[in-house]
């Protein structure tokens, strides 16, 4: 399992009986988790008295309850100098997935060396589908890359923006989009215009803007065979996340070592990802990750 195991302000404090609780820089938030299948014995006192509870309602859906949380505020990731805007919202996200950070630290290494053997005219270009609130986006930024930052939704593409002015990055190369995915890659293709590296986070289950359903086991073999289209003739990387319950690691590194491999070479990789629990001592698994790069 890949650990991301760099943090200092963010911790998961505790797990059991379907509820992680974790530590946002100063304030402690309970929040449902559906893999935390374990009735163990809720070791850490803060239990009794977070700051917010995300509760689920019998009626579907959820809402925070006992809330004595601010609007927003900021999280670092120290490691890589990165800065986030946490922000509770609808479902029990908080504007980020503290998982991720194993991903960022390894293609930042990736694009700083490759950045390192070349000029100011000619930087990494990384496409970023599904790119949520950008917490790959500023770290690719971060590392040296030009970044192509898309996703449908207008209000992540503006935190992406906020965070991007936290990390010193305002005036960064990057293009933020709001647009259908799968549509925007088409359009790229037909433009001509190629990336050396995509990373790719697309949802379990949604809906289209015009009601078309996508479904991760239906459709993303067709997006993938979409999107190597647009890479360039020698490619960095390209990462494919996952938190489709039931789809194994091997099954999504298989398929982008049928697209990637014979065409350029290099090595497909791809295991659970997950974050230390402080109280147990063990390993949450929180999705997993399927990584091809060229060295």
């Amino acid at each position: 399992m890949w650990k991301a195991d760099q943090w200092r302000e963010y911790e998961l404090l505790d797990t059991s009986d379907g509820e992680r609780l974790e530590r946002w820089g100063k304030y402690i938030l309970v929040r449902p988790d559906p893999q935390i299948i374990w009735k163990d014995a809720r070791r850490d006192s803060r239990w009794k008295r977070p700051d917010a509870a995300y509760r689920r309602s019998s009626g579907g859906g959820g809402a925070w309850r006992e809330n004595k949380l601010p609007e927003s505020w900021e999280l670092p990731y120290e490691s890589l100098g990165l800065h986030f805007v946490i922000k509770p919202m609808g479902f029990k996200h908080t504007g980020l997935f503290p998982e991720q950070a194993v991903n960022w630290e390894w293609f930042s290494r990736l694009i700083a060396e490759e950045a390192a053997h070349r000029d100011a005219e000619h930087p990494v270009k990384v496409l970023n589908l599904f790119g949520y609130t950008g917490g790959a986006t500023v770290a690719a930024a971060k590392a040296g890359a030009a970044v192509c930052h898309v996703d449908a939704a207008k209000g992540m593409v503006q935190q992406c923006k906020d965070n991007a002015r936290l990390c010193g990055l305002a005036d960064a190369p990057i293009r933020y989009i709001v647009d259908d995915c799968k549509k925007f890659v088409e359009r790229e293709i037909r433009r001509g215009n190629r990336y050396d590296a995509v990373i790719m986070d697309p949802p379990s289950y949604g809906r289209g803007p015009s009601g078309e359903v996508w479904k991760l086991e239906e459709n993303i073999d067709g997006l993938l065979s979409l999107t190597t289209q647009v890479l360039s003739d020698n490619p960095l990387f390209f990462l494919v996340n996952s938190y489709t319950t039931g789809l194994s690691p091997s099954a999504m590194g298989y398929l982008l070592h049928l697209y990637m491999t014979p065409k350029y070479g290099g090595v497909v990789t791809s295991d659970e990802i997950g974050i230390p629990v402080t109280a147990s001592g063990a390993v949450l698994p929180c999705g997993s990750s399927s990584r091809w790069s060229r060295k």
